[in-house]
């Protein structure tokens, strides 16, 4: 496979990414573009050490560009509510919802451990690898992907049981 239908391969997963970061679909479209004009920049660079994982390197670019769009808004004051985010799915009513509750639930986590669990258990980066795109050390990532997982968990279950109350 070239390296560029190995980048296109990854566009959806970059996508994925991109909007756990910025809960905005234009925003996530235009990060992943950005990330793409860079890697393909960068590309002869990197073809030529045959070293660097394509994977990897793709997620730590827009990992950073991510952070620096962040930095930017906050120096100029301005912020994105995550309220602002425009999600539509179709699917069947029951999978709606619960497919929407996971997204609330993945949207209330601090977004350190966001980053992390999109990584590690949607994107499946291992621990190392999730450590490197984001630029810290792999106990911070274990740290941070419990502390996210068990959250979720809790969200999850504390809105079953709402629920299961209700209905009684």
């Amino acid at each position: 496979m070239s390296t560029l239908a190995e980048i296109e391969a990854q566009v959806p997963a970059l996508r994925r990414y991109a909007w756990s970061l910025v809960r905005h679909d234009q925003d996530a479209d235009d990060l992943v573009q950005d990330c793409l004009v860079r890697a393909l920049a960068s590309l002869p660079e990197i073809e030529g050490n045959g070293i660097t994982p394509l994977r990897p390197w793709l997620f730590t670019i827009l990992h950073n560009l991510a952070v620096s769009r962040w930095r930017s808004l906050r120096r100029r004051g301005q912020t994105v509510e995550p309220e602002s985010a425009n999600l539509t799915v179709a699917p069947s009513q029951e999978w709606t919802s619960s497919a929407r509750e996971m997204v609330d639930a993945l949207a209330r986590l601090p977004p350190d451990q966001r980053q992390v669990l999109m990584l590690v258990s949607v994107e499946g980066f291992e621990y190392r690898e999730a450590a490197g795109i984001l630029g810290i050390p792999m106990g911070t990532v274990m740290s941070r992907l419990s502390r996210a997982r068990d959250a979720l968990r809790a969200q999850m279950e504390g809105r079953r049981r709402l629920a299961l109350r209700l209905v009684q």
